[in-house]
C-alpha cells in the first residue's frame, strides 16, 4: 500500500494513499480517535484564525476539531451541520454538497435554534481537510441564509493546488493528490 508522510502540527503521521475514482487518489487523513493530532492542530489554528463569536463545521470528520477549538477559545457553544434532515429539527436550514470523499450529492442541514444563534454573529468555518470548498461553499450559504458574517475559513490541511493557492483559506499545511495516469485507470 502507497503511504504519503504527513508532519503537520508538530507530528508526524503515515497516511494510506487510497483510489477515490479512475483518476485521482488521496492521502487518507482521518483526524477521528488522534486527539493528540487533534489538541496540538488546534493550538496551532487559534494562532491564526480571526475573532468569532461561532464556530461552524459539517458533519462528522470536523467534530472532534471543533471541539477542542472551541473548547480553548472559551466558547460554550458550536454548530455542526448535519448531513440529513433529523427529526428533532425544527424548521431547518437546508442546502446541499457534493464531496469529493463521498463523490455523491449530500444535504447540510442546521436547525432553526442554531439558525437564530447565528443571526448577526462573527462566523468562522473548521474544517480537518478542504479540498474542492464544496463543503464550505454549503456552509457559507447556511451562514448567509441565517444572517450570519462570515469572518473566515480554516483547516488543518489544504488538499490539492486549487485548495492550496487559495487566499481565503487559512490551514497548516498543504496535502497534494495525486492523479492516475489514464492507462492504469479501472476499467
Amino acid at each position: 500500500m502507497d503511504e504519503y508522510v504527513l508532519k503537520v502540527a508538530g507530528v508526524e503521521r503515515k497516511l494510506p494513499v487510497v483510489r477515490i475514482a479512475d483518476n485521482i487518489k488521496i492521502a487518507s487523513f482521518v483526524i477521528l480517535g488522534d486527539t493528540e493530532l487533534v489538541t496540538l492542530a488546534a493550538a496551532e489554528l487559534k494562532k491564526r484564525i480571526p475573532e468569532a463569536d461561532y464556530l461552524i463545521t459539517a458533519e462528522a470528520k470536523g467534530i472532534p476539531l471543533i471541539q477542542e477549538l472551541a473548547r480553548i477559545s472559551g466558547m460554550k457553544r458550536y454548530v455542526v451541520a448535519r448531513k440529513s434532515i433529523k427529526p428533532y429539527m425544527s424548521d431547518p436550514f437546508v442546502t446541499e454538497v457534493y464531496s469529493i470523499t463521498t463523490q455523491r450529492k449530500q444535504l447540510l442541514c442546521i436547525e432553526k435554534e442554531e439558525s437564530e444563534m447565528i443571526k448577526g454573529k462573527r462566523i468562522l468555518i473548521v474544517d480537518d481537510v478542504i479540498s474542492t470548498g464544496e463543503s464550505v461553499r454549503a456552509l457559507e450559504k447556511l451562514i448567509k441564509r441565517a444572517g450570519g458574517t462570515l469572518v473566515g475559513k480554516a483547516a488543518i490541511l489544504a488538499e490539492g493546488e486549487d485548495a492550496i493557492n487559495r487566499e481565503d483559506i487559512i490551514f497548516l499545511e498543504k496535502l497534494p493528490l495525486f492523479p492516475i495516469d489514464p492507462s492504469d485507470a479501472i476499467q
